[in-house]
Protein backbone atom coordinates (compact mmCIF):
# COMPACT_ATOMS: atom_id res chain seq x y z
CA UNK A 1 0.00 0.00 0.00
CA UNK A 2 1.17 3.13 -1.01
CA UNK A 3 2.15 5.87 1.99
CA UNK A 4 -0.31 8.33 2.65
CA UNK A 5 1.19 12.04 1.62
CA UNK A 6 -0.08 14.28 3.99
CA UNK A 7 0.70 17.97 1.94
CA UNK A 8 -2.30 17.97 -0.03
CA UNK A 9 -1.13 17.26 -3.18
CA UNK A 10 -2.05 13.28 -3.35
CA UNK A 11 -4.97 11.40 -1.15
CA UNK A 12 -4.92 8.40 -0.11
CA UNK A 13 -6.59 5.78 -2.97
CA UNK A 14 -10.06 5.34 -1.82
CA UNK A 15 -13.59 5.20 -2.41
CA UNK A 16 -14.89 7.85 -1.03
CA UNK A 17 -16.54 11.14 -3.02
CA UNK A 18 -14.16 13.54 -3.66
CA UNK A 19 -15.35 16.29 -1.39
CA UNK A 20 -15.21 13.69 1.29
CA UNK A 21 -11.09 12.98 0.58
CA UNK A 22 -10.80 16.80 0.41
CA UNK A 23 -12.32 16.87 4.15
CA UNK A 24 -9.67 13.36 4.83
CA UNK A 25 -7.03 15.31 3.70
CA UNK A 26 -7.85 18.83 5.52
CA UNK A 27 -8.12 16.97 8.54
CA UNK A 28 -5.20 14.91 8.61
CA UNK A 29 -3.24 18.44 7.68
CA UNK A 30 -4.42 20.34 10.40
CA UNK A 31 -3.69 17.72 12.92
CA UNK A 32 0.27 17.75 11.97
CA UNK A 33 0.31 21.59 11.90
CA UNK A 34 2.63 22.64 14.25
CA UNK A 35 0.89 24.27 17.59
CA UNK A 36 0.92 27.74 19.18
CA UNK A 37 1.14 27.95 22.93
CA UNK A 38 -2.18 29.01 25.01
CA UNK A 39 -2.28 33.04 24.59
CA UNK A 40 -1.32 34.81 28.18
CA UNK A 41 -3.57 37.86 27.37
CA UNK A 42 -7.38 37.77 26.38
CA UNK A 43 -7.63 39.39 22.81
CA UNK A 44 -10.76 41.07 23.97
CA UNK A 45 -8.62 42.95 26.82
CA UNK A 46 -6.10 44.38 23.42
CA UNK A 47 -6.26 47.04 21.18
CA UNK A 48 -8.12 45.63 17.57
CA UNK A 49 -7.98 42.48 19.56
CA UNK A 50 -4.65 41.85 18.90
CA UNK A 51 -1.46 40.97 21.20
CA UNK A 52 1.78 42.71 19.71
CA UNK A 53 3.65 39.97 22.06
CA UNK A 54 2.29 37.03 20.28
CA UNK A 55 3.78 36.24 17.03
CA UNK A 56 1.06 36.02 13.85
CA UNK A 57 1.13 32.13 12.60
CA UNK A 58 2.60 31.37 9.12
CA UNK A 59 0.10 32.04 6.18
CA UNK A 60 0.23 27.89 5.83
CA UNK A 61 -0.94 27.54 9.37
CA UNK A 62 -3.70 30.08 8.99
CA UNK A 63 -4.77 28.39 5.91
CA UNK A 64 -4.62 24.75 7.91
CA UNK A 65 -6.88 26.21 10.47
CA UNK A 66 -9.48 27.71 8.60
CA UNK A 67 -9.47 24.41 6.38
CA UNK A 68 -10.12 22.67 9.11
CA UNK A 69 -12.75 25.17 10.54
CA UNK A 70 -14.85 24.24 7.46
CA UNK A 71 -14.31 20.58 7.94
CA UNK A 72 -15.60 20.67 11.18
CA UNK A 73 -18.35 22.83 10.17
CA UNK A 74 -19.37 20.32 7.12
CA UNK A 75 -19.06 16.99 9.05
CA UNK A 76 -20.32 18.24 12.56
CA UNK A 77 -22.28 21.60 11.52
CA UNK A 78 -24.19 21.35 14.77
CA UNK A 79 -20.10 22.20 16.87
CA UNK A 80 -19.69 25.86 14.87
CA UNK A 81 -23.23 27.17 16.17
CA UNK A 82 -23.52 29.26 18.66
CA UNK A 83 -25.23 28.25 21.74
CA UNK A 84 -28.98 29.08 22.22
CA UNK A 85 -27.71 29.93 26.02
CA UNK A 86 -25.29 32.47 26.46
CA UNK A 87 -23.99 30.58 29.58
CA UNK A 88 -23.12 27.73 27.60
CA UNK A 89 -20.55 29.43 25.31
CA UNK A 90 -17.38 28.05 25.40
CA UNK A 91 -14.65 29.57 27.98
CA UNK A 92 -11.07 30.65 27.42
CA UNK A 93 -8.19 28.21 28.08
CA UNK A 94 -6.87 28.43 31.54
CA UNK A 95 -3.19 29.88 31.64
CA UNK A 96 0.10 28.16 31.83
CA UNK A 97 -0.21 29.01 35.99
CA UNK A 98 -3.97 28.37 36.16
CA UNK A 99 -4.35 24.53 36.59
CA UNK A 100 -8.01 24.69 37.39
CA UNK A 101 -11.40 26.56 35.90
CA UNK A 102 -13.53 29.34 37.49
CA UNK A 103 -15.66 27.12 39.91
CA UNK A 104 -18.67 26.25 38.91
CA UNK A 105 -20.80 26.76 42.80
CA UNK A 106 -24.05 28.66 42.16
CA UNK A 107 -25.48 29.03 46.06
CA UNK A 108 -23.92 32.78 46.43
CA UNK A 109 -24.66 35.03 47.98
CA UNK A 110 -23.98 33.11 51.39
CA UNK A 111 -26.28 36.73 53.01
CA UNK A 112 -29.32 36.96 51.72
CA UNK A 113 -32.27 39.67 52.34
CA UNK A 114 -33.67 37.84 55.45
CA UNK A 115 -29.97 38.17 57.02
CA UNK A 116 -29.51 34.22 57.56
CA UNK A 117 -26.71 32.52 55.55
CA UNK A 118 -28.18 29.65 53.32
CA UNK A 119 -30.93 28.97 55.71
CA UNK A 120 -32.82 25.80 55.55
CA UNK A 121 -36.70 25.94 55.63
CA UNK A 122 -37.27 25.34 59.09
CA UNK A 123 -34.27 28.45 60.28
CA UNK A 124 -36.22 31.31 60.36
CA UNK A 125 -39.15 29.81 62.35
CA UNK A 126 -36.54 28.56 64.77
CA UNK A 127 -35.04 31.87 65.30
CA UNK A 128 -38.21 34.10 65.70
CA UNK A 129 -39.86 31.40 68.06
CA UNK A 130 -41.53 32.70 71.25
CA UNK A 131 -40.48 31.46 74.58
CA UNK A 132 -43.62 29.29 74.79
CA UNK A 133 -42.68 27.83 71.36
CA UNK A 134 -39.03 27.50 72.00
CA UNK A 135 -39.87 25.07 75.11
CA UNK A 136 -42.95 23.32 72.99
CA UNK A 137 -39.88 22.65 70.55
CA UNK A 138 -37.64 21.46 73.44
CA UNK A 139 -40.55 19.33 74.45
CA UNK A 140 -40.88 17.84 71.06
CA UNK A 141 -37.48 17.33 70.66
CA UNK A 142 -37.22 15.23 74.23
CA UNK A 143 -40.10 13.26 72.99
CA UNK A 144 -38.97 11.72 69.81
CA UNK A 145 -35.46 11.09 71.64
CA UNK A 146 -37.52 8.94 74.41
CA UNK A 147 -38.74 7.22 71.74
CA UNK A 148 -35.32 6.28 70.59
CA UNK A 149 -34.56 5.07 73.92
CA UNK A 150 -37.64 2.57 73.77
CA UNK A 151 -36.91 1.70 70.49
CA UNK A 152 -33.16 0.72 71.03
CA UNK A 153 -34.64 -1.79 73.88
CA UNK A 154 -33.90 1.25 76.93
CA UNK A 155 -36.18 1.61 79.94
CA UNK A 156 -36.29 5.51 79.74
CA UNK A 157 -37.73 5.24 83.18
CA UNK A 158 -34.20 4.05 85.22
CA UNK A 159 -32.35 6.48 87.29
CA UNK A 160 -29.54 7.11 84.57
CA UNK A 161 -31.60 8.09 81.64
CA UNK A 162 -34.66 9.57 83.00
CA UNK A 163 -33.16 13.31 82.17
CA UNK A 164 -31.54 12.10 78.95
CA UNK A 165 -33.74 13.16 77.00
CA UNK A 166 -33.89 16.79 77.89
CA UNK A 167 -30.45 16.59 77.76
CA UNK A 168 -29.99 15.17 74.36
CA UNK A 169 -32.75 17.79 73.11
CA UNK A 170 -30.59 20.94 74.68
CA UNK A 171 -27.60 19.31 73.53
CA UNK A 172 -28.85 18.92 70.01
CA UNK A 173 -29.67 22.62 69.65
CA UNK A 174 -26.82 23.65 70.70
CA UNK A 175 -25.01 21.48 67.70
CA UNK A 176 -27.11 22.84 65.67
CA UNK A 177 -26.93 26.87 66.89
CA UNK A 178 -25.67 27.67 63.32
CA UNK A 179 -28.66 27.78 62.09
CA UNK A 180 -29.37 30.56 64.43
CA UNK A 181 -26.48 33.12 63.19
CA UNK A 182 -25.62 34.80 60.59
CA UNK A 183 -22.43 36.04 58.62
CA UNK A 184 -23.39 39.61 59.09
CA UNK A 185 -24.05 39.62 62.59
CA UNK A 186 -20.44 37.50 62.90
CA UNK A 187 -18.87 40.36 61.13
CA UNK A 188 -19.89 42.99 62.98
CA UNK A 189 -18.28 45.80 61.10
CA UNK A 190 -14.93 44.43 61.72
CA UNK A 191 -13.70 45.23 58.02
CA UNK A 192 -10.90 47.29 57.96
CA UNK A 193 -8.74 49.12 55.63
CA UNK A 194 -5.38 48.20 55.29
CA UNK A 195 -2.19 48.40 52.38
CA UNK A 196 -1.60 44.77 52.52
CA UNK A 197 -2.07 42.77 49.43
CA UNK A 198 0.07 39.67 51.13
CA UNK A 199 -1.38 36.43 52.12
CA UNK A 200 -2.99 36.43 55.82
CA UNK A 201 -3.39 33.20 57.20
CA UNK A 202 -5.06 31.22 60.64
CA UNK A 203 -4.72 28.02 60.38
CA UNK A 204 -5.45 25.03 62.97
CA UNK A 205 -8.88 26.10 63.55
CA UNK A 206 -10.49 23.47 65.37
CA UNK A 207 -14.25 22.75 64.43
CA UNK A 208 -17.19 19.81 65.74
CA UNK A 209 -19.89 19.47 63.50
CA UNK A 210 -22.60 16.28 62.86
CA UNK A 211 -22.60 14.72 59.72
CA UNK A 212 -25.93 15.02 57.79
CA UNK A 213 -25.91 11.37 56.76
CA UNK A 214 -25.83 9.78 60.80
CA UNK A 215 -26.09 12.30 62.88
CA UNK A 216 -22.71 11.74 64.77
CA UNK A 217 -20.28 14.38 65.13
CA UNK A 218 -16.98 14.64 62.49
CA UNK A 219 -14.36 17.43 63.59
CA UNK A 220 -10.73 18.41 62.55
CA UNK A 221 -9.09 21.50 61.78
CA UNK A 222 -9.63 24.25 59.30
CA UNK A 223 -6.72 26.53 57.68
CA UNK A 224 -8.07 29.63 56.20
CA UNK A 225 -6.42 32.28 54.12
CA UNK A 226 -6.63 35.01 51.61
CA UNK A 227 -4.84 37.59 49.60
CA UNK A 228 -6.78 41.16 50.71
CA UNK A 229 -7.92 43.53 48.49
CA UNK A 230 -7.14 46.51 50.27
CA UNK A 231 -9.75 45.25 53.49
CA UNK A 232 -8.75 42.94 55.96
CA UNK A 233 -10.82 41.01 58.89
CA UNK A 234 -11.23 40.94 62.04
CA UNK A 235 -8.96 37.53 62.66
CA UNK A 236 -11.55 36.32 65.39
CA UNK A 237 -13.97 36.86 62.81
CA UNK A 238 -12.54 33.97 60.52
CA UNK A 239 -12.85 31.34 63.80
CA UNK A 240 -16.57 32.59 64.34
CA UNK A 241 -17.48 32.07 60.69
CA UNK A 242 -15.94 28.72 60.84
CA UNK A 243 -17.55 27.77 63.78
CA UNK A 244 -21.14 29.00 62.62
CA UNK A 245 -21.23 26.64 59.48
CA UNK A 246 -19.66 23.74 61.34
CA UNK A 247 -22.88 24.00 64.24
CA UNK A 248 -24.94 22.77 61.26
CA UNK A 249 -25.92 19.23 60.25
CA UNK A 250 -23.49 19.46 56.96
CA UNK A 251 -20.85 17.36 55.04
CA UNK A 252 -17.70 18.18 54.78
CA UNK A 253 -16.97 19.14 51.41
CA UNK A 254 -20.30 21.76 51.58
CA UNK A 255 -18.91 23.21 54.80
CA UNK A 256 -14.82 23.96 53.20
CA UNK A 257 -16.87 25.97 50.35
CA UNK A 258 -19.65 27.52 52.81
CA UNK A 259 -16.68 29.22 54.50
CA UNK A 260 -14.81 30.41 51.40
CA UNK A 261 -17.90 31.53 49.66
CA UNK A 262 -19.27 33.87 52.94
CA UNK A 263 -15.10 35.22 53.04
CA UNK A 264 -15.46 36.39 49.47
CA UNK A 265 -18.78 37.78 49.81
CA UNK A 266 -18.02 39.68 52.72
CA UNK A 267 -13.67 41.27 52.12
CA UNK A 268 -14.20 40.35 48.33
CA UNK A 269 -10.52 39.89 48.10
CA UNK A 270 -8.09 38.92 45.66
CA UNK A 271 -8.05 35.30 46.35
CA UNK A 272 -9.27 33.14 49.17
CA UNK A 273 -8.24 29.38 50.29
CA UNK A 274 -9.67 26.99 52.76
CA UNK A 275 -8.38 23.75 53.93
CA UNK A 276 -10.13 21.54 56.29
CA UNK A 277 -8.90 17.89 57.51
CA UNK A 278 -11.30 15.98 60.44
CA UNK A 279 -12.10 12.46 60.94
CA UNK A 280 -15.52 11.29 60.52
CA UNK A 281 -17.54 8.83 63.67
CA UNK A 282 -19.74 7.73 61.18
CA UNK A 283 -17.05 5.55 59.71
CA UNK A 284 -14.75 5.09 62.88
CA UNK A 285 -17.56 3.63 64.82
CA UNK A 286 -19.69 1.79 62.00
CA UNK A 287 -19.46 1.39 58.24
CA UNK A 288 -15.81 0.36 57.54
CA UNK A 289 -14.54 1.52 61.37
CA UNK A 290 -10.99 2.86 60.40
CA UNK A 291 -10.06 4.75 62.73
CA UNK A 292 -6.72 6.63 61.78
CA UNK A 293 -8.53 7.91 58.57
CA UNK A 294 -8.18 11.22 57.71
CA UNK A 295 -10.44 13.33 55.22
CA UNK A 296 -8.76 16.49 53.58
CA UNK A 297 -10.63 18.90 51.71
CA UNK A 298 -10.21 22.12 49.80
CA UNK A 299 -11.71 25.19 48.08
CA UNK A 300 -9.82 27.87 46.09
CA UNK A 301 -11.32 31.17 44.95
CA UNK A 302 -10.05 33.81 43.45
CA UNK A 303 -5.93 34.02 42.40
CA UNK A 304 -5.85 30.89 45.02
CA UNK A 305 -7.83 29.10 42.11
CA UNK A 306 -6.14 30.26 38.66
CA UNK A 307 -2.88 31.13 40.27
CA UNK A 308 -0.85 27.61 40.87
CA UNK A 309 1.53 29.59 42.51
CA UNK A 310 -0.36 31.86 45.12
CA UNK A 311 -1.72 28.50 45.60
CA UNK A 312 1.28 26.92 45.95
CA UNK A 313 2.44 29.55 49.00
CA UNK A 314 -0.86 28.85 50.63
CA UNK A 315 -0.48 25.32 51.15
CA UNK A 316 3.14 25.04 52.05
CA UNK A 317 2.29 27.78 54.45
CA UNK A 318 -0.69 25.74 56.25
CA UNK A 319 1.57 22.12 55.93
CA UNK A 320 4.11 23.97 57.49
CA UNK A 321 4.93 23.09 60.92
CA UNK A 322 6.86 24.57 63.84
Amino acid sequence: MPPYNTNGTHSPPSDLEPSEEERLVTAIVSSTARRNPADLVEADMLPNGHDPYKPKPARSERNADAHAHAALSLSHPHLTEAPRDPRDAARSLTTATASRPASPYTLSPPIDFDGLSWPSLGTRERLEATEAQSQERLEKLSGAVRTILDCVGEDVEREGLRGTPERYAKAMLYFTKGYEENVRDIVNGAVFHEDHDELVIVKDIEVFSLCEHHLVPFTGKIHIGYIPNRRVLGLSKLARIAEMFSRRLQVQERLTKQIALALSEVLRPRGVGVVMESSHLCMVMRGVQKTSAVTITSCMLGCMRSSAKSREEFLNLVNRRQ
